[in-house]
């Protein structure tokens, strides 16, 4: 009955004023309950998002709860495997939550060890061998190569905590990259020369994020 007579009021306002208020019609209880509920929903996603954490946040989060650094995670995975370290990367284990570093480490031959180190006692967690495509190229671009997966860490290491180092060998001017994180979640790329250890800012990231 009381949507009858909303309806009612509503179509004498309609021929009143030219129509302006037709749109009120819809103010009936199912439809104040439908609108509240949607409202209801528009905030929780707005909530949702504004919770949600960027991978940017992760990768802070993760380079502030580590105590073992890059370097020293590298000479551990060394310790336990020989070998040329290739990269170090400060990571989830299979998306498990639980952060460790992953260095991979190519030995003699083709063959790879990817050995997973405590980021926080630096211990040898395990290790295990992969098969990778591009071992030549890898060791071509190492070829004559005087600066160590560790120590390019080193030298990033005083821009901020080292969160991955990886070999770059695509491309003709081949180096180490480092991403740095400081105090507040500030991200840096960097080359590191592989004869030189000379330090760089990655210029094609700032383009990237420009």
């Amino acid at each position: 009955m009381k949507r009858n007579i909303v309806i009612a009021a509503v179509t004498a306002t309609a021929l009143i004023g030219g129509g302006t208020a037709t749109a009120l019609a819809t103010t009936d209880d199912g439809g104040s309950a439908r609108q509240a509920a949607n409202t209801r929903l528009s905030d929780d996603d707005a909530r949702d998002d504004q919770d949600a954490p960027d991978a940017q946040d992760d990768d802070a989060a993760r380079a502030a709860s580590a105590d073992v650094t890059a370097p020293e995670a590298i000479a551990s995975a060394l310790k336990h495997t020989s070998g040329t370290a290739v990269s170090a990367e400060l990571d989830d284990e299979d998306d498990s939550g639980k952060v460790i570093w992953k260095v991979d480490v190519l030995s003699g031959g083709t063959t790879w060890h990817s050995v997973s180190v405590d980021p926080s006692s630096g211990k040898v967690l395990g290790s295990h061998t992969d098969d990778e495509d591009d071992t030549a190229q890898v060791r071509a671009a190492l070829k004559g190569a005087t600066v160590t997966a560790e120590e390019a860490a080193k030298a990033a290491g005083g821009k901020g905590t080292v969160t991955s180092v990886d070999l770059d060998e695509d491309g003709k001017n081949k180096s180490w990259e480092a991403e740095t994180h400081k105090s507040g979640g500030a991200e840096q790329d960097w080359r590191i020369d592989l004869h030189t250890g000379k330090l760089t800012a990655d210029r094609d990231q700032d383009d990237d994020q420009d």
